[in-house]
């Protein structure tokens, strides 16, 4: 496997472990996620299948190819998913040659060009910050930084993560507001649970010490 090729091996692999939060999750309306498929042959893509949830009849399923390049660089996983959305939603005319059939399901190559990316919804990100914080990619960052304990989505749009730290004793509660620079705030959470100017007291909360205000970010 050359280096091009483990590229999108990986990045195959970061796309199956998102969309597979939307098997049980709806990724749009009533479509949930019931597989997803390495392009056959190395190609750099991606094939994405649709349907009801806990669906399984393949004539009652759709596939949409999405490839993983543009132009030098690489899509993200999240590139992947708006554009999945995007090619499900509304009436989208494909040419004969970008549909075809695979193992029974419709198969759709979607055209980048012709699609209009769907935005990154706060639920997208509350979910990849749970993800983060809960199996950080370095080991270390789990020991030695901030460790997500629990979590509880509150009024007005609010995320309270549940954090302890080898630096800060006991269990802090850290409100982030979702919508916000997820690199940000996953880097600055361990050195803010202890913060003064952020810290307050949640008088009907027994899960936590205290509460850090770390909306601003």
């Amino acid at each position: 496997m050359n280096e091009d090729e483990r590229e999108i091996a990986d990045l195959q692999v970061e796309v199956a472990a998102l969309l597979s939060d939307h098997v049980y999750t709806p990724l749009l309306e009533d479509q949930h996620v019931r597989g997803i498929l390495p392009a056959p042959s190395q190609a750099p893509a991606v094939r994405a299948v649709l349907g009801d949830r806990a669906e399984s009849r393949p004539a009652r399923l759709t596939a949409y190819e999405v490839p993983l390049r543009d132009g030098e660089d690489l899509r993200t996983p999240h590139d992947v998913v708006a554009l999945l959305r995007a090619a499900h939603t509304g009436t989208h005319i494909y040419p004969r040659s970008r549909v075809s059939s695979v193992m029974g399901m419709d198969l759709y190559l979607v055209d980048p060009a012709d699609v209009t990316e769907a935005p990154f919804t706060t639920a997208d990100w509350a979910a990849t910050l749970l993800r983060c914080l809960a199996h950080p990619t370095d080991p270390a960052e789990g020991r030695h930084g901030a460790r997500l304990r629990g979590f509880l989505f509150r009024d007005g749009g609010l995320l309270r993560l549940y954090m302890d730290s080898d630096e800060v004793p006991g269990v802090i509660g850290a409100d982030v507001r979702p919508g916000g620079a997820l690199t940000a705030v996953l880097a600055a959470l361990p050195s803010l649970l202890d913060e003064e100017y952020r810290i307050s007291k949640d008088a009907i909360d027994p899960h936590c010490r205290y509460v850090v205000d770390v909306t601003d970010w």
